[in-house]
C-alpha cells in the first residue's frame, strides 16, 4: 500500500493526518499535475482528493472565465466533487464567499453560512444542497488571482474548518493554481503553433494566387510585400485568346485571415470573369453586385481594374475607390488617374466609369496605400511625392528591377511599413530601357585596370561632355566622376593588382548622357560602397560621394550573364 493511500485508511478510521501525510499528498497532486496531459481531468482528480484528506462533504473549483470581456468576469465551475455536480455553474464574479474570496485574495473560513451576508443561499436553493460551513482560499500564481479552490461541510470532529486545513488547503491551491496556469499557457503554446502553421498555408495558398511572373518583355510586372503573414492585398493579369491583356491591383479593409479570405474570393471572380468581359467598368459592375450580396459588413475592396491591347499601347481603365495610378510620362512628368467610383461592395447598382489613355512611351504605376502610408525617417509618411521620387531614382532599366529598388527602399531600416506593399508597372516592351533603340552610342573602350591608363580616358570623357554642350565646369565636374569611379574598380575591385580589365561606354538618349563601367572582377558586397558620413571619411575616401554629388543617377550591381560588375551614371544635359 502506498503512502497516500496510507494516509486514507487512516482517515477511514478517524485517526489525525501528520505533516509527514500532508507532503505526501501534496507531492502525490504536484506530481499529478506535472505529469498531465488532460488539466480537466486532472483537477478533477485532485478535487475529489482534497474533499477525501480534508474530510469534507463537497468541493468544488471556481476559476475566472478569461474570455468574459468584463471588469467583472463570471466565476465558472471547472470541477468538483461530492453529492451534487455543479460542474460549469456560472456565477457573477462578485457572487457568494467565492467572490469575496478573490476580491479580497484571502482564505476565508464560515463556521456558519446563515450568519454570513455574503453567503449566496441560490445556488443551494437551486441545488437542494444543504452547506453548513465552508472553507475557500484563492488560487493565486505570479500575484494574479485565477480563481477559488472551495471545501464545503467539514464531516469530522465538531464539524468546524480550522487553521491546520485552511494552511493546507493553501498549499494545495498554490500547486492547483500553478498547474492551471502552465495547462493554459500550454494551450497557448499550441494554439499559437496552429494559427502559425494556418497562417503558414494561407500565405502559400495566396501567393499560389499571384500570377506567376511573364517572360522577358512582358507588359505587366507586379510585387506583393505582406506587412504580416498574409495579405489583403492581390494584384493579378493575365493575356486572353485575343491577344488583350487584362490587369488589376486592389485593397482589401481590413487585416489578417477575413481580409485574405476575402482577397482570395475577389481575385478568383475576377480572374474568372477577365476571360469574358473586356470592359473593365463592366467587370467590376459584375463584381460589385457579388460583393454587395455576400460580403461581411464594414468590409469593402479597393481596386483599379483595366485591359492592355499591347498592339496599340491603349488602356481601358476603372477605378473604384482606390489610390490614383500614375502615368509616368516619356518626359518626366507624373499625371494622376482619379478615381471615378466608390469601393466595391459599399453601394448596389453602382457603376464604373471607364478611362481610356495611351502609353506611348509611358509607364502606368499602380499601388496600394501600403506604398503611400509608409513613414520616411522623419516618421512623416511618404505620401504620392515621396512615391513619385522614388519612382524617379529607380527610372531606367526593366521593371521588374525598377520595383525591386522601389520596394527595397520601402524596406530600408528607416522606413516603417505599416501595411502591405503592392505595386504594378504596366509598359509597351522596351520603355524606359537604355538600350540601343532609345541611345546613341558616343564611344566605348577596354582598358586595363591599373591608374596610369585613365589619361586617355578622362580626355575622351570631357571630349565627348564639351560635344554634348556642357559647359567647362560641368565637363570637368563629369571628367572627376568618371575618373573616381574608374580608381574604385581598380582599386577595390581588382586591389589595385592591375590583373584585369575595365570597358567603359558612353552613350546619350538626347536629355541625359549615360557613362556605363564594367569589370570582370569579383562580385562586391553592395553594402561596403555606400557613402558614409563625412566625418566618418578617411583621405581618399570622398570617391563615392563625389560621383552621387555630380551626377544625378547611380546604379551599381552585378552582371547576369557573366563574372563582373557594372556601374551605370547618368547627368541630365540641355
Amino acid at each position: 500500500m502506498s503512502s497516500t493511500a496510507n494516509v486514507y485508511a487512516l482517515l477511514a478510521k478517524g485517526e489525525a493526518y501528520s505533516l509527514e501525510d500532508q507532503l505526501e499528498l501534496l507531492a502525490d497532486v504536484t506530481q499529478s499535475f506535472a505529469e498531465s496531459l488532460e488539466i480537466e481531468a486532472t483537477l478533477r482528480n485532485a478535487i475529489e482528493k482534497f474533499m477525501q484528506y480534508l474530510d469534507a462533504e463537497a468541493a468544488s473549483i471556481f476559476l475566472l472565465d478569461t474570455d468574459t470581456v468584463a471588469d467583472n468576469p463570471d466565476l465558472v465551475c471547472r470541477a468538483c466533487a461530492g453529492p451534487v455536480d455543479i460542474s460549469g455553474l456560472r456565477l457573477p464574479g462578485d457572487t457568494g464567499i467565492i467572490g469575496k474570496t478573490i476580491t479580497s485574495r484571502c482564505c476565508q473560513i464560515v463556521r456558519d453560512v446563515s450568519k454570513d451576508p455574503d453567503f449566496a443561499k441560490q445556488v443551494d436553493a437551486d441545488t437542494g444542497f444543504v452547506t453548513r460551513s465552508i472553507l475557500c482560499t484563492p488560487l493565486i500564481v505570479r500575484q494574479k488571482c485565477i480563481g477559488a479552490l472551495e471545501l464545503i461541510n467539514k464531516r469530522g470532529g465538531d464539524g468546524l474548518f480550522d487553521d491546520q486545513d485552511r494552511h493546507l488547503l493553501g498549499a494545495l491551491a498554490s500547486s492547483a493554481a500553478l498547474a492551471i496556469h502552465n495547462a493554459r499557457m500550454a494551450d497557448r503554446l499550441v494554439e499559437q503553433e496552429r494559427m502559425r502553421k494556418e497562417l503558414e498555408l494561407a500565405r502559400e495558398i495566396q501567393m499560389d494566387l499571384l500570377p506567376a511572373p511573364g517572360r522577358d518583355g512582358f507588359p505587366v510586372v507586379g510585387m506583393n510585400v505582406p506587412a504580416r503573414e498574409v495579405s489583403g492585398d492581390f494584384y493579378d493579369f493575365l493575356r486572353r485568346d485575343d491577344g488583350l491583356i487584362y490587369f488589376s491591383l486592389a485593397d482589401v479593409s481590413g487585416k489578417g485571415m477575413n481580409a485574405a479570405l476575402l482577397m482570395a474570393k475577389v481575385s478568383s471572380l475576377l480572374h474568372h470573369l477577365a476571360r469574358e468581359i473586356s470592359d473593365p467598368g463592366e467587370l467590376l459592375t459584375r463584381v460589385n453586385v457579388e460583393l454587395c450580396e455576400s460580403i461581411s459588413h464594414g468590409m469593402f475592396v479597393t481596386i483599379v481594374a483595366g485591359f492592355l491591347d499591347p498592339a496599340s499601347g491603349r488602356i481601358d481603365l476603372a477605378n473604384a475607390g482606390h489610390q490614383p495610378p500614375l502615368l509616368h510620362h516619356g518626359d518626366g512628368s507624373f499625371e494622376e488617374i482619379v478615381a471615378t467610383a466608390p469601393p466595391l461592395g459599399v453601394l448596389a447598382g453602382c457603376q464604373f466609369p471607364v478611362t481610356t489613355l495611351k502609353l506611348n512611351d509611358s509607364s502606368l504605376y499602380l499601388f496600394t496605400d501600403g506604398v503611400t502610408e509608409s513613414l520616411d525617417e522623419n516618421n512623416r509618411p511618404l505620401a504620392v511625392d515621396g512615391f513619385i521620387e522614388l519612382v524617379r531614382a529607380a527610372e531606367y532599366g526593366p521593371a521588374a528591377r525598377r520595383l525591386q529598388g522601389i520596394v527595397a527602399e520601402l524596406r530600408k531600416p528607416a522606413v516603417s511599413q505599416r501595411d502591405d506593399i503592392t505595386l504594378m508597372v504596366i509598359e509597351t516592351d522596351g520603355d524606359r530601357r537604355p538600350d540601343a533603340m532609345k541611345t546613341q552610342q558616343i564611344f566605348a573602350l577596354h582598358f586595363r585596370a591599373e591608374p596610369e591608363r585613365l589619361g586617355p580616358v578622362r580626355a575622351l570623357v570631357k571630349r565627348a561632355a564639351q560635344s554634348f554642350g556642357c559647359n567647362e565646369t560641368l565637363a570637368d565636374k563629369l571628367v572627376i566622376a568618371v575618373n573616381e569611379a574608374c580608381m574604385n574598380v581598380i582599386q577595390h575591385a581588382y586591389h589595385g593588382d592591375g590583373s584585369g580589365e575595365v570597358s567603359l561606354e558612353v552613350r546619350t538618349n538626347g536629355t541625359q548622357v549615360i557613362f556605363r563601367l564594367e569589370d570582370q572582377a569579383d562580385p562586391i558586397d553592395l553594402k561596403c560602397v555606400q557613402p558614409r558620413d563625412l566625418d566618418e571619411l578617411r583621405p581618399g575616401g570622398l570617391g563615392v560621394h563625389f560621383i552621387r554629388e555630380i551626377m544625378d543617377h547611380c546604379e551599381m550591381g552585378h552582371l547576369e550573364k557573366r563574372r563582373g560588375n557594372y556601374l551605370e551614371m547618368r547627368k541630365a544635359i540641355d
